[in-house]
C-alpha cells in the first residue's frame, strides 16, 4: 500500500494525540510512505509552536526533530513539479481548500497514493473529490 500523509497526520507519529494510534497502525501496514516537500517545514513549525507554548521541552523538541529527519530519509518526498502545480491550481479553483493543503493533495494525486491520510476535513473532502481514497485521523 502506498500511503501519503499530510502534515497533520505525519505529526501524529511524533506527538501523541487523537488519531496517533491509527496513523501508527496505517504506517505499519504501508509498503511505501510519502509526504510532500512541505511536510518538513510544517512539522518543524508544529514542534516549535509546542515548545513556545511550553507543551514540549527544548530537549524533547531536538529529539523529535531528529526522529523526523531520520524518518524522512526512508520516505518518498513528493516535489513541486509542473504537474503538481497544475493540480494545486485545479484544487484551489474547485474546492474550499487552503493553498498548502492543496499542495499535499496534489502531491498525493501525482504520487498515485492508495490512501491519503489527514486530520483536516476540508482537505479530506478535496482529496476525495480528486479521486483519492482517504483516511480521517482526526
Amino acid at each position: 500500500m502506498r500511503l501519503f500523509l499530510d502534515t497533520s497526520a505525519f505529526a501524529k507519529r511524533y506527538v501523541a494525540e487523537n488519531g496517533s494510534d491509527k496513523v501508527l497502525e496505517l504506517c505499519g501496514c504501508a509498503e511505501q510512505l510519502a509526504v510532500s516537500v512541505m511536510c518538513l517545514p510544517e512539522a518543524v513549525s508544529t514542534l516549535s509552536r509546542l515548545v513556545q507554548e511550553r507543551r514540549l521541552s527544548a530537549a524533547a523538541y531536538r529529539a523529535l526533530k531528529q526522529s523526523v529527519l531520520e524518518d524522512l530519509t526512508a520516505m518518498d518526498i513528493c516535489e513541486m513539479t509542473v504537474a503538481v502545480m497544475s493540480g494545486v491550481i485545479e484544487l484551489l479553483e474547485t474546492s474550499a481548500i487552503r493553498a498548502l493543503d492543496a499542495i499535499h493533495v496534489a502531491c498525493a494525486v501525482a504520487y498515485r497514493a492508495d490512501i491519503f491520510v489527514s486530520a483536516d476535513v476540508r482537505q479530506l473532502a478535496a482529496a476525495r473529490k480528486a479521486g483519492l481514497l482517504v483516511q480521517d485521523v482526526s
